[in-house]
């Protein structure tokens, strides 16, 4: 296994983490209340959500990658 494969499956891993804890964070009450009342999540979980999608498209890219030989 390949280095860059490594650090993709790190990265990909990392990015369901913070996914995961976005996600849980919508359903706080706190959380639930401001969507309510301003039409949106706060800027920390949105970046939650986020950085969560961008890290794993970018950690499954280096996944599924080809070697160059």
């Amino acid at each position: 296994m390949s280095l860059v494969r490594i650090i993709g499956i790190a990265i990909f891993a990392v990015g369901i983490i913070l996914f995961v804890f976005g996600i849980q964070a919508t359903q706080k009450v706190h959380e639930e209340v401001i969507e309510k009342v301003t039409g949106h999540y706060t800027d920390k979980t949105a970046w939650y959500i986020i950085g969560g999608v961008v890290f794993i498209v970018l950690g499954g890219g280096l996944i599924v990658r080809r070697q160059r030989r």
